[in-house]
């Protein structure tokens, strides 16, 4: 005759309960495993988001001036946001392990030396990542503009009271005023991305002042 086992002279509203939470507890440890991983360069993907595209531009007046960041190019040499006052900036985050970073890059390059002329500059903003596997993506992808070095997304962060770019990839766009004018979400369309900095290089060198 097999031993009563503790739960069989539980009430069966009680045991209810506990196979509900039960369930419970093996969605949210199987949630965790998914939302959480290391990468092959061993950096941890620990509350990496996918962007789904999203696309927002700003009104001029809608505009907040972007944060003054700055830090260094992967190369060692120093990066300040406010140096490129006058172009517009389109500012890529990025990682090596990331696969939309490697689907939108032929993308970037194409419209960064297309644009160059425009007075657009793309720069990279590579996060989460070692610096030997970002390197080693830029030469790779033969990426024609300068990343700069933001292992732990300070840079990225400074930006959470404009457009933060919650995603990776994001791309954020800042005028030639230096205020943030929009930003992309996830992996960009090349069609949108020209678009996008075309206008924005076509706007006034100044802003006009409202008439009284």
């Amino acid at each position: 005759m097999p031993t009563p086992r503790l739960s069989d002279h539980l009430p069966a509203t009680t045991r209810k309960v506990q196979r509900v939470l039960g369930a419970l507890l093996a969605v949210v440890a199987l949630l965790l495993v998914t939302a959480c991983g290391t990468t092959a360069q061993g950096q941890s993907q620990s509350r990496f988001v996918a962007g789904d595209g999203t696309v927002t531009v700003l009104a001029p007046d809608e505009r907040e001036p972007a944060p003054d960041v700055t830090g260094e190019f992967l190369d060692g040499s120093p990066f300040a946001l406010r140096d490129y006052l006058g172009e517009v900036v389109a500012l890529n985050v990025w990682a090596s392990w990331c696969a939309p970073c490697r689907a939108e890059a032929p993308a970037l390059n194409q419209i960064s030396n297309e644009t160059a002329d425009l007075g657009v500059q793309f720069i990279g903003l590579d996060t989460r990542d070692s610096r030997a596997s970002a390197e080693a993506f830029i030469r790779r992808f033969d990426v024609p503009f300068p990343s700069v070095w933001d292992p732990d997304a300070k840079i990225q962060l400074a930006f959470r009271d404009t457009l933060p770019p919650q995603a990776i990839p994001s791309t954020l766009f800042i005028d030639k005023q230096g205020r943030v004018a929009g930003r992309i979400l996830g992996e960009v369309d090349r069609t949108e991305l020209r678009e996008i900095v075309t206008e924005l290089a076509n706007e006034p060198d100044v802003a006009p002042t409202s008439q009284s």
